[in-house]
């Protein structure tokens, strides 16, 4: 039962349509992170870059040699070219990925091109936290299923180079692995929101405050009603899109629903590619026959394999079990499980992941709240006992401070920078913060223990730590008042 819903043979037509979308999408990603200035921005003019930790015995390398100038070198004590003071292997790095992009698009050396921008961007992922977006790491992981599936066998350089590769179906499995992923995501984006803050309007609110300058709809969107509304809308739209989108008799109406969604979202959100992308997955949702009449006209339909007895024609669903299937069963098994018990694993550590951020990163909470604060940090001569304070933008640059200050991986990663720096003077210290930390419209309160020497501290990714100080929500000390 499962080898014949998995392997069935359905129309490709969802795939091969999406294919170019996502292709030109990634492109402009790639060219657009160089034209926008977010590589310079992000890459070039930082000195010092917050990787994933435990990646950077990888990443750091890669960022160096990325660093190294184009052509630098004196010939016969001439100075005959000196690119020295310029960063362009971050901008040949992204240019490929833009190149990339477009041969998937046009299907050309299409696995090498689709694995060669998933491996350039799911680094380009784990070497900065600066810039963390929740669609980052979608992309990630549709790069990945983009590599595996058979997405270049029509309409595609490949195929027409190669006739053998044309084919008008694929595996059931294909589109569902789309399918299931979208469900995860959208579920765990909803249920997320389902908290105070978000209900009450609160984050909404401060949202749009961020975007009072936009032309036309900027002062509109500072009505009370609109930021209740944006609220228990993307509640709602993120709980029953999927479902909706499945169900024929709803499917025109929430893909409808999802363009407004994504087009407002990348009007006033400016979140990328990512709204298109969002559209552009909406092809598996609908019938061969509708994306077919609309994209490929000319694309032959794709009915099953066909039985002959005697006179009769009859039409069966044709499965293909391919040697592979032992494999890849068990593989998005797994797969599946860990993409649902990921967004889970805040729940094992102690205290508000929105307030300490253990276990927010990998788990589709997109935008739930605003974090701001101030820090400065203690640092100590473990020797002579001198002290001085040092702030995080001296070293860094704002935007970075300004994630140094709330984010308690970040902190922890800067602290090793300025020990490492210190100890190449010959000095070992010992550091402390000193700050303080608000989560959405709730009073600034402490996050860092200024009594823990940060440089002595280790970082776990399973279990809670101890200098991260507990979040005294306002709604807990209404409700303590009250009771008094």
């Amino acid at each position: 039962m499962l080898n014949k819903f998995l392997f069935k043979q359905v129309d490709n037509t969802s795939l091969i349509v999406f294919r170019v979308f996502f292709g030109l999408l990634i492109c402009l990603e790639g060219f657009g992170a160089i034209l926008t200035g977010w590589v310079k921005r992000t890459f070039v003019d930082p000195e010092f870059t917050f990787t994933f930790i435990g990646f950077e015995g990888i990443l750091t390398p890669i960022q160096q040699t990325l660093r190294k100038p184009l052509l630098d070198f004196n010939l016969f004590g001439i100075e005959a070219l000196n690119l020295a003071n310029y960063t362009y292997g971050f901008y040949f790095y992204f240019a490929l990925m833009g190149i990339c992009g477009f041969l998937v698009m046009i299907g050309y050396k299409y696995r090498w091109s689709i694995g060669t921008f998933t491996v350039l961007w799911t680094t380009a992922y784990l070497m900065q936290k600066t810039s963390y977006n929740n669609h980052y790491y979608l992309l990630v992981l549709l790069c990945v299923f983009m590599w595996i599936v058979p997405a270049h066998h029509y309409l595609s350089v490949d195929a027409k180079k190669n006739p053998a590769l044309k084919k008008i179906h694929m595996p059931n499995w294909v589109l569902w692995i789309f399918v299931l992923q979208l469900f995860i995501v959208y579920t765990y984006a909803s249920v997320a929101k389902m908290y105070p803050d978000w209900i009450s309007g609160e984050v909404t609110t401060n949202l749009m405050k961020g975007r009072k300058e936009l032309p036309i709809v900027g002062e509109f969107l500072q009505q009370r009603w609109i930021h209740y509304t944006l609220a228990y809308v993307g509640i709602g739209f993120d709980l029953l899109v999927v479902p909706g989108l499945l169900w024929k008799p709803t499917r025109k109406f929430f893909f409808i629903c999802s363009i407004i969604f994504h087009l407002f979202n990348s009007f006033v959100l400016h979140i990328g590619i990512f709204p298109y992308m969002s559209l552009a997955l909406c092809l598996f949702f609908f019938e061969p026959k509708t994306i077919r009449n609309i994209f490929l006209k000319k694309k032959k339909i794709y009915k099953g394999k066909e039985i002959h007895k005697g006179k009769e024609i009859h039409l069966e669903d044709e499965i293909i079990l391919p040697r592979y299937r032992k494999v890849i069963v068990p593989i998005f098994v797994i797969y599946f499980i860990s993409q649902i018990l990921l967004p889970l694993r805040h729940w094992t550590f102690e205290d508000d992941v929105l307030w300490t951020e253990e276990g927010h990163r990998l788990s589709w909470r997109m935008m739930l709240r605003s974090k701001a604060g101030y820090i400065q940090l203690k640092v100590i001569d473990k020797e002579s006992r001198d002290s001085m304070y040092i702030n995080p933008v001296t070293y860094i640059k704002p935007k970075q401070a300004a994630r140094v200050a709330v984010k308690p991986d970040m902190l922890w990663q800067f602290v090793q920078f300025l020990k490492k720096d210190f100890a190449k003077k010959g000095t070992d210290i010992e550091v402390y913060a000193e700050g303080r930390v608000r989560v959405n419209n709730h009073p600034y309160q402490k996050l860092f223990d200024p009594t823990v020497d940060l440089a002595a501290e280790e970082w776990s990714h399973f279990s809670h730590h101890d200098w991260l100080l507990p979040f005294k929500s306002k709604y807990k000390t209404k409700k303590t008042t009250s009771k008094k």
